[in-house]
């Protein structure tokens, strides 16, 4: 298939930004017969590959296998020689050596990022380093142009018939806090860490703050983490967040709950994080964790008629497109949804809408999203807030995963399955899964969610016995039941 605009030539495509709205929508326009420039200023992948998914996942990886071990090995009926000579302070059986842990962590960012180059250019695509903007307004043809500035400050000027901007964010700074990359750190200068931090502070309990806490935790650092909100991940599922907080308390972490941070600063090799209310907690190091700014900012927005929001965010709609014509957006400078599965659909979605493919809108109650913490909490659809807010009317079943023969046998004692159904009929309209690899758990409700199946299908298919996965069929059966006898 080629992609021609009305004059007849193969349609041109800019995308400002590589991260996965950006790389996602190149492969689709280049594969659509398009002629794609994809304009990046530090590599393909984005922060997502980079500095923010991918590393984070590989350093929770390592820090996995040290809290399973941790956690079960005595359960499980391991013994493990330690020849510590004081019987009284016995020192960590398994320990963890952070520089190698994080030049992994580089390495296999940067091969992934090389790959998705590799994957573009092979589909066609031509990948020009520098930072990109609108300039001005539509010409009388339809096309914009997209002037390109190189590291050197060369310019070079593009002309397109559609551009996407995929530009993400950028870790927000608390002004009395700055980073300052060897003891104030943000989430990005974590992996250029040589020793474990003894005493980490870890300001912000959303899904970032929570990642980081966990895994520094189980990797040996003694954290304390500080929430202003009420609890840990006050966005995510209630009954969720509580059997974290539970879990990181039990593992000795010091969860500060309602205190916010007013100010970070170093006192020699320590530093000294000032709360709103006057308290000083001191640590080797303090991770800022309070959130992303959209990077909307040099863009030419204004002059090309692009609305951004009043929190820097780009406005589009269902299909990826801004107030400009001509002008999609795609991934976190949008702010519909910080996940880079989210951010390469709305690419994917601006390419095919443009080149005049079949396309469905964006729709978020299907979209499934997971917290990289131990255990990984994965939630899809219809929330808790949903139903307790009466914005949704669903029932509700919770199953432990306490009961589940395959959770007692390799010692897991935290998480749930919860599934939420239409009453009625037992359509499956959303769920939440805490567990290991709550992941990978919670595709098969995502994929009842998706194509509206019933607690019945989800209940009559079989599973393996043992199987974590069992809880799945299990609460189905249960919301089944209770349809029956509320029909009866």
């Amino acid at each position: 298939m080629v992609a021609c605009g009305t004059m007849g030539h193969v349609t041109r495509i800019v995308i400002i930004g590589g991260g996965p709205g950006g790389y996602e929508a190149a492969l689709v326009a280049a594969q659509l017969g398009a002629e794609v420039t994809v304009v990046d200023c530090d590599g393909l992948g984005g922060a997502s590959v980079l500095t923010d998914c991918v590393p984070s996942k590989t350093l929770i990886a390592t820090a996995e296998v040290m809290t399973t071990f941790d956690s079960s090995y005595e359960e499980l009926g391991i013994i493990v020689e330690d020849d510590t000579p004081d019987p009284d302070s016995p020192a960590r059986v398994v320990g963890v050596d952070l520089g190698k842990v994080n030049r992994r962590v580089k390495r296999l960012a940067l091969a992934q990022s090389h790959d998705i180059t590799a994957s573009v250019t092979r589909a066609g695509a031509r990948v020009l380093r520098g930072r990109g903007r609108l300039d001005g307004q539509q010409d009388l043809d339809g096309s914009r142009k997209v002037i390109v500035t190189a590291a050197d400050g060369t310019e070079e000027t593009l002309t397109a018939d559609a551009v996407l901007l995929a530009t993400g964010g950028h870790p927000r700074e608390v002004p009395d806090a700055q980073p300052d990359g060897e003891r104030i750190l943000n989430w990005t200068q974590v992996y250029d860490l040589d020793e474990l931090p003894e005493e980490l502070i870890v300001v912000g309990s959303g899904v970032t703050g929570a990642e980081f806490a966990g895994a520094y935790q189980a990797l040996g650092s003694k954290v304390t983490l500080v929430s202003s909100r009420d609890r840990v991940l006050p966005g995510e599922d209630p009954d969720a967040a509580a059997v974290l907080e539970d879990v990181f308390r039990r593992r000795g972490m010091n969860v500060m709950a309602r205190s916010r941070a007013a100010s970070a600063k170093r006192v020699g090799d320590r530093v000294e994080v000032t709360l709103s209310d006057g308290r000083v907690i001191s640590g080797t190091h303090c991770l800022m964790a309070v959130g992303a700014i959209p990077n909307s900012e040099g863009l030419g927005l204004e002059g090309a008629g692009v609305r951004v929001k009043d929190s820097g965010h780009i406005w589009t709609d269902k299909v990826s497109r801004t107030t400009a014509p001509g002008v999609y957006a795609a991934g976190d400078v949008t702010g519909v949804f910080a996940l880079a599965s989210v951010a390469a659909m709305q690419g994917r979605i601006a390419m095919y809408h443009f080149l005049g493919d079949a396309v469905a809108p964006l729709n978020l109650k299907t979209v499934s999203s997971n917290v990289f913490t131990d255990p990984e909490i994965a939630t899809v659809g219809v929330s808790q807030a949903d139903v307790d807010g009466g914005k949704f009317d669903a029932r509700v079943v919770k199953l432990p995963l306490l009961r589940n023969p395959r959770a007692k046998m390799q010692g897991i004692r935290d998480g749930f399955v919860k599934i939420f159904c239409r009453p009625g009929t037992g359509i499956v309209v959303g769920g939440v899964v805490v567990a290991p690899r709550a992941s990978e758990l919670i595709h098969p409700i995502s994929i009842a969610v998706d194509n509206n199946l019933t607690v019945e299908q989800i209940a009559n298919a079989f599973t393996v016995y043992p199987s974590l996965s069992g809880s799945i069929a299990e609460v189905a059966r249960q919301l089944h039941t209770r349809k029956l006898a509320e029909e009866g």
